[in-house]
Protein backbone atom coordinates (compact mmCIF):
# COMPACT_ATOMS: atom_id res chain seq x y z
CA UNK A 1 0.00 0.00 0.00
CA UNK A 2 1.52 3.58 -1.09
CA UNK A 3 2.75 5.56 2.02
CA UNK A 4 0.67 9.49 2.11
CA UNK A 5 3.41 11.26 0.45
CA UNK A 6 3.68 15.07 1.89
CA UNK A 7 6.10 16.90 -0.09
CA UNK A 8 7.55 19.39 2.84
CA UNK A 9 9.83 21.83 1.84
CA UNK A 10 10.78 25.57 3.46
CA UNK A 11 11.58 28.47 0.26
CA UNK A 12 12.10 31.96 -0.12
CA UNK A 13 9.08 33.81 -1.89
CA UNK A 14 10.14 33.16 -4.94
CA UNK A 15 10.97 29.73 -4.60
CA UNK A 16 14.69 29.63 -4.16
CA UNK A 17 16.16 26.63 -2.97
CA UNK A 18 19.70 28.24 -2.30
CA UNK A 19 18.91 29.93 1.31
CA UNK A 20 22.41 31.17 1.22
CA UNK A 21 21.84 33.33 -1.30
CA UNK A 22 18.38 34.74 0.30
CA UNK A 23 18.25 38.29 1.27
CA UNK A 24 18.43 39.16 5.10
CA UNK A 25 15.15 39.55 7.09
CA UNK A 26 14.67 41.76 10.51
CA UNK A 27 12.13 38.99 11.20
CA UNK A 28 14.40 36.08 11.27
CA UNK A 29 17.78 34.33 10.14
CA UNK A 30 18.74 31.32 8.12
CA UNK A 31 18.84 29.51 10.85
CA UNK A 32 15.60 30.44 12.48
CA UNK A 33 13.53 29.49 9.25
CA UNK A 34 15.58 25.99 9.42
CA UNK A 35 14.64 25.54 12.73
CA UNK A 36 10.85 26.11 12.19
CA UNK A 37 11.25 23.70 9.64
CA UNK A 38 12.80 21.27 11.02
CA UNK A 39 9.65 21.34 13.81
CA UNK A 40 7.41 21.12 11.12
CA UNK A 41 9.18 18.40 9.85
CA UNK A 42 9.35 16.91 13.47
CA UNK A 43 5.16 17.47 14.33
CA UNK A 44 4.27 15.75 10.21
CA UNK A 45 5.02 12.20 12.55
CA UNK A 46 6.06 10.67 9.13
CA UNK A 47 7.86 6.99 9.37
CA UNK A 48 10.20 7.86 6.88
CA UNK A 49 11.66 11.36 4.68
CA UNK A 50 13.03 10.91 1.26
CA UNK A 51 15.60 12.74 -0.32
CA UNK A 52 17.66 12.58 -3.85
CA UNK A 53 21.17 12.05 -4.41
CA UNK A 54 22.78 15.42 -4.16
CA UNK A 55 20.76 16.07 -0.82
CA UNK A 56 21.79 12.43 0.57
CA UNK A 57 25.73 13.48 -0.64
CA UNK A 58 25.51 16.37 1.69
CA UNK A 59 25.03 14.30 4.82
CA UNK A 60 27.76 11.50 4.40
CA UNK A 61 30.99 12.27 3.10
CA UNK A 62 32.18 8.26 2.96
CA UNK A 63 34.15 6.55 -0.09
CA UNK A 64 33.73 3.48 -2.15
CA UNK A 65 34.85 0.60 -0.81
CA UNK A 66 32.87 -2.01 -2.88
CA UNK A 67 32.65 -5.55 -1.95
CA UNK A 68 33.63 -7.81 -4.96
CA UNK A 69 33.31 -11.33 -6.32
CA UNK A 70 29.97 -11.49 -3.89
CA UNK A 71 26.42 -11.85 -5.28
CA UNK A 72 23.93 -9.32 -3.99
CA UNK A 73 20.22 -10.08 -2.89
CA UNK A 74 17.97 -8.39 -5.34
CA UNK A 75 15.39 -6.92 -6.20
CA UNK A 76 15.68 -5.70 -2.22
CA UNK A 77 17.93 -6.39 1.42
CA UNK A 78 16.26 -5.30 4.54
CA UNK A 79 19.12 -4.51 7.23
CA UNK A 80 16.36 -3.74 9.95
CA UNK A 81 12.80 -3.74 9.00
CA UNK A 82 11.94 -2.32 12.40
CA UNK A 83 13.84 0.87 12.58
CA UNK A 84 11.68 3.50 12.06
CA UNK A 85 11.77 6.54 11.35
CA UNK A 86 14.07 5.67 7.58
CA UNK A 87 15.90 8.10 5.75
CA UNK A 88 15.31 6.77 1.91
CA UNK A 89 17.44 8.26 -0.91
CA UNK A 90 17.17 8.35 -4.64
CA UNK A 91 20.30 7.28 -6.11
CA UNK A 92 20.46 5.89 -9.26
CA UNK A 93 22.85 5.09 -10.37
CA UNK A 94 24.48 4.14 -7.10
CA UNK A 95 27.09 6.94 -6.47
CA UNK A 96 26.41 7.09 -2.54
CA UNK A 97 28.54 5.36 -0.01
CA UNK A 98 28.15 5.24 3.88
CA UNK A 99 30.13 4.86 6.89
CA UNK A 100 27.17 4.30 9.27
CA UNK A 101 23.68 2.44 8.74
CA UNK A 102 21.70 5.96 9.75
CA UNK A 103 21.47 9.39 9.73
CA UNK A 104 21.32 10.56 13.27
CA UNK A 105 19.49 7.77 14.21
CA UNK A 106 17.35 7.25 11.36
CA UNK A 107 17.97 4.12 9.68
CA UNK A 108 19.00 4.72 5.81
CA UNK A 109 17.58 2.59 2.95
CA UNK A 110 18.80 3.37 -0.81
CA UNK A 111 16.33 3.45 -3.78
CA UNK A 112 18.57 2.37 -7.07
CA UNK A 113 17.78 1.52 -10.30
CA UNK A 114 18.37 -2.14 -11.99
CA UNK A 115 22.08 -1.53 -13.68
CA UNK A 116 23.58 -0.73 -10.39
CA UNK A 117 26.65 -3.13 -9.70
CA UNK A 118 26.51 -5.90 -7.38
CA UNK A 119 29.45 -4.98 -5.85
CA UNK A 120 27.80 -1.58 -4.54
CA UNK A 121 24.81 -3.85 -3.32
CA UNK A 122 27.12 -5.97 -1.32
CA UNK A 123 29.24 -2.85 -0.09
CA UNK A 124 25.91 -1.38 1.35
CA UNK A 125 24.96 -4.46 2.55
CA UNK A 126 28.00 -4.76 4.36
CA UNK A 127 27.87 -1.63 6.05
CA UNK A 128 24.17 -2.23 7.33
CA UNK A 129 22.39 -0.29 4.75
CA UNK A 130 18.81 -1.71 3.32
CA UNK A 131 17.98 -1.15 -0.32
CA UNK A 132 15.21 -1.66 -2.95
CA UNK A 133 16.72 -1.96 -6.66
CA UNK A 134 14.15 -1.36 -9.23
CA UNK A 135 13.13 -3.48 -12.32
CA UNK A 136 12.98 -0.51 -14.66
CA UNK A 137 15.11 2.53 -15.17
CA UNK A 138 15.32 4.83 -14.17
CA UNK A 139 12.96 4.04 -11.08
CA UNK A 140 9.55 2.77 -10.78
CA UNK A 141 8.63 5.31 -8.05
CA UNK A 142 4.70 3.94 -7.32
CA UNK A 143 6.13 0.47 -6.98
CA UNK A 144 8.97 1.34 -5.08
CA UNK A 145 6.46 3.72 -2.75
CA UNK A 146 4.29 0.28 -2.60
CA UNK A 147 7.18 -1.55 -1.17
CA UNK A 148 8.10 1.23 1.31
CA UNK A 149 4.85 0.37 2.64
CA UNK A 150 4.58 -3.08 2.44
CA UNK A 151 8.02 -4.21 3.96
CA UNK A 152 9.06 -1.02 6.41
CA UNK A 153 5.33 -0.26 6.87
CA UNK A 154 5.46 3.09 6.23
CA UNK A 155 2.39 5.17 6.12
CA UNK A 156 3.42 8.27 6.20
CA UNK A 157 6.30 9.79 4.15
CA UNK A 158 8.25 13.36 4.07
CA UNK A 159 8.92 13.98 0.51
CA UNK A 160 12.07 16.35 1.10
CA UNK A 161 14.34 16.58 -1.90
CA UNK A 162 15.46 18.33 -4.49
CA UNK A 163 13.33 20.62 -7.12
CA UNK A 164 13.64 17.39 -9.46
CA UNK A 165 13.11 14.66 -7.60
CA UNK A 166 10.26 16.64 -6.66
CA UNK A 167 8.86 17.47 -9.42
CA UNK A 168 9.16 13.37 -10.50
CA UNK A 169 7.03 13.00 -7.71
CA UNK A 170 4.26 15.27 -8.58
CA UNK A 171 4.40 14.43 -12.05
CA UNK A 172 3.96 10.34 -11.55
CA UNK A 173 1.05 11.26 -8.76
CA UNK A 174 2.16 10.11 -5.67
CA UNK A 175 2.20 13.55 -3.73
CA UNK A 176 -1.40 14.00 -1.70
CA UNK A 177 0.51 16.99 0.16
CA UNK A 178 2.60 19.81 -0.54
CA UNK A 179 3.72 21.59 2.70
CA UNK A 180 5.64 24.73 2.30
CA UNK A 181 7.26 26.80 4.91
CA UNK A 182 7.74 30.99 2.86
CA UNK A 183 10.74 32.43 4.66
CA UNK A 184 10.64 36.06 4.66
CA UNK A 185 13.44 36.39 1.89
CA UNK A 186 14.09 36.91 -1.57
CA UNK A 187 16.74 34.72 -4.03
CA UNK A 188 16.44 36.86 -7.30
CA UNK A 189 18.38 35.21 -9.38
CA UNK A 190 17.30 34.45 -13.16
CA UNK A 191 17.62 30.36 -13.48
CA UNK A 192 17.95 30.07 -9.61
CA UNK A 193 16.79 26.29 -8.50
CA UNK A 194 13.24 26.08 -7.81
CA UNK A 195 11.47 23.18 -5.16
CA UNK A 196 9.95 21.53 -7.36
CA UNK A 197 10.94 21.54 -11.12
CA UNK A 198 9.42 18.59 -13.74
CA UNK A 199 11.44 19.99 -16.91
CA UNK A 200 10.07 21.48 -20.02
CA UNK A 201 6.68 19.33 -19.71
CA UNK A 202 5.88 21.07 -16.85
CA UNK A 203 3.05 20.07 -14.67
CA UNK A 204 0.29 21.79 -16.25
CA UNK A 205 -2.88 19.09 -16.71
CA UNK A 206 -1.44 16.55 -14.26
CA UNK A 207 -2.12 18.21 -10.80
CA UNK A 208 -4.11 20.64 -8.84
CA UNK A 209 -3.71 21.82 -5.57
CA UNK A 210 -6.55 22.99 -3.23
CA UNK A 211 -5.49 24.98 -0.01
CA UNK A 212 -6.01 22.80 3.77
CA UNK A 213 -4.63 25.65 5.90
CA UNK A 214 -2.46 28.89 5.85
CA UNK A 215 -0.53 29.71 9.47
CA UNK A 216 1.71 32.13 10.39
CA UNK A 217 4.90 30.77 11.72
CA UNK A 218 7.85 31.86 13.67
CA UNK A 219 10.21 34.30 12.77
CA UNK A 220 8.00 36.24 10.13
CA UNK A 221 7.41 32.60 8.40
CA UNK A 222 4.19 31.22 6.72
CA UNK A 223 3.29 27.85 6.48
CA UNK A 224 1.13 26.52 3.53
CA UNK A 225 -0.60 23.28 3.38
CA UNK A 226 -2.09 21.97 0.07
CA UNK A 227 -3.97 18.90 -1.12
CA UNK A 228 -2.53 17.70 -4.37
CA UNK A 229 -4.82 15.87 -6.65
CA UNK A 230 -4.65 14.79 -10.33
CA UNK A 231 -5.91 17.44 -12.32
CA UNK A 232 -9.66 16.29 -13.89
Amino acid sequence: MKPYVVCHMVTSLDGSLAPGQWTNSPDGTRGDWSATYAALHENQKGEAWIVGRVTMAEMTKALPHPVPDRRADRPHHFAAKAAAPFAIALDVSGKLHFDQPDIDGDHIVVLLGPDVADSHLAELARDGISYIVSDTAPIDLAATLDVLGRELGIRRLLLEGGGGINGAFFAAGLVDEFSVLLAPALDGRGGHRSIVEAGSAGLAGLVQLSLIACEPAAHGAIHLRYAVKPDA
